[in-house]
């Protein structure tokens, strides 16, 4: 069943039979929406329900009953959601749905150029359980390191997270990513600069997806990706390429459920002496003596309290 199909039933299943069509959001636009209706993407308008100021609340991969008023489209309802990717909206304390309905999160990161980011990558695998979003993690320019991992991103490896080394340049490791994204939607997220929309240009270079090198004064890369938006590929991929992101604040984890997020740290967490412990200072807390005996890596746990000071006691 091809993605179109599944999110036409949910479509279904949520609004009846007593609707005009289905779509599916390729991008937000403000308070207006580009859908795919069957073939046709159309630029729709979208109920006042829907949108919260100068936005709508819609994300690409939504699932959306649209009306016809005229030969005018409006995008009147979406679908309950499967999975997610969501933030706290930047300046207001409420979610932010970057996509929807995906199989993957492809977290894209750079081996150099620039610098990789492990903070980053945590909070994304976080928000990606919170979401039931399967994460990954391709780890590209590679060429810029003579194919040698950064020290910050191995442990991933050894937690059994997929990890695809590539780069544009040489090829090296970008069919692999490919084929395994085949009959599945993703959405690609990281730091600006990392290589998403090249990544893709990589597989579909008949998209011609706008790209920019990052500065060499700082390292920070250009928002060459303004929207974020679908794009359908051969082998039945659909790839949601989302703007770069220099931080992701977490929307809907407390400090107190914190550590189900993770797994090392979950698996220790059971034979905690208190059952509400924090795993930062107090006595008999498994997670700190498997730190102290090097079972659990110094890296992920000072991201986790990173991440612990970050957040609010119950959101």
């Amino acid at each position: 069943m091809r993605p179109e199909e599944g999110f036409a039933e949910a479509a279904q299943a949520c609004f009846g039979t007593n609707i005009q069509t289905n779509g599916v959001v390729v991008s937000p636009y403000g308070v207006l929406a580009f859908v795919k209706i069957g073939a046709v993407e159309r630029l729709c308008g979208v109920d006042d329900a829907l949108v919260v100021g100068k936005n709508s609340v819609l994300a690409p991969g939504d699932a959306v009953q649209v009306a016809f008023e005229g030969d005018k489209p409006f995008v009147r309802g979406v679908a309950t959601r499967r999975t997610w990717l969501s933030r706290l909206a930047i300046g207001r304390v409420q979610e932010q749905v970057i996509a929807a309905n995906v199989d993957v999160l492809l977290i894209v990161t750079a081996a150099a150029q620039p610098a990789f980011k492990r903070g980053l990558v945590d909070r994304f695998l976080i928000a990606a359980q919170h979401g039931g979003v399967e994460p990954a993690l391709c780890i590209n320019k590679i060429d810029l390191t003579g194919g040698v991992i950064p020290e910050a991103a191995r442990t991933y490896q050894e937690t059994g997270l997929p990890v695809y080394l590539t780069s544009c340049t040489t090829r090296e490791g970008v069919p692999d990513l490919w084929r395994s994204l085949r009959g599945k939607r993703a959405v690609f997220a990281g730091h600006s600069g990392v290589g998403k929309s090249s990544l893709i240009n990589a597989y579909a270079p008949e998209l011609a997806i706008a790209t920019q090198t990052i500065s060499n004064s700082n390292e920070k890369g250009k928002h060459t990706t303004t929207q974020s938006r679908i794009y359908s590929l051969p082998g039945g991929i659909q790839v949601i390429d989302t703007p770069g992101i220099r931080q992701l604040g977490l929307w809907g984890v407390s400090k107190e459920e914190l550590h189900h997020y993770f797994p090392e740290m979950e698996r220790l967490a059971g034979n905690c002496r208190f059952r509400n412990c924090s795993h930062v200072h107090e006595p008999g807390c498994s997670v700190l003596e498997a730190l102290e005996s090097g079972e659990l890596s110094r890296l992920r746990y000072a991201s986790y309290l990173r991440i612990r000071e970050s957040l609010d006691p119950v959101r």
